[in-house]
């Protein structure tokens, strides 16, 4: 599906993505018209999603990162439905990941002390849907983050 210009644009786009469509040419040794003619197929397969911005919350106030454990009462069909519609619409849910096995789904919540999460806590996510378990996990620190790929 990819070649190895395209792979080479993606490695320099992962590592600076502030690049304009012309310095990736420069760096991946192509046209900048052949740069954004890639680009644009890679952004029409799904390959490129989007592009970012990366928020500091601790800078806007947000010192708690909590991680939810959850574990759905699954015996109601439209369970997993319910209750993702309504974390949906949680403002301070900045993550929702589902998995397979005993916990079904984690949810990524930050406030901005202990009292705040308190309050999201008992006021938000106490009232979803369909919740049989939970597990609190207090972030403490985020040793490494990469979506990048090794290409």
């Amino acid at each position: 599906m990819l070649d190895d210009e395209d792979r080479r644009i993606l490695r320099y786009w992962q590592e600076e993505p502030t690049l304009t469509h012309a310095e990736l040419a420069q760096r991946a040794g192509l046209t900048t018209g052949r740069t954004t003619r890639r680009i644009a197929r890679m952004q029409d397969l799904g390959v490129v999603q989007g592009v970012g911005v990366v928020i500091d919350w601790a800078a806007l106030g947000y010192a708690v990162e909590v991680s939810l454990r959850i574990t759905l009462d699954k015996t109601q069909g439209n369970a997993f439905d319910s209750f993702m519609a309504q974390a949906r619409k949680v403002p301070e849910v900045i993550e929702i990941q589902t998995f397979l096995g005993r916990v079904d789904v984690r949810l990524s919540i930050i406030a901005r002390d202990m009292a705040h999460y308190q309050q999201i806590y008992r006021s938000r996510i106490l009232i979803l849907p369909h919740i049989s378990e939970i597990e609190a996990l207090m972030h403490v620190a985020r040793i490494k983050t990469s979506e990048g790929l090794p290409l």
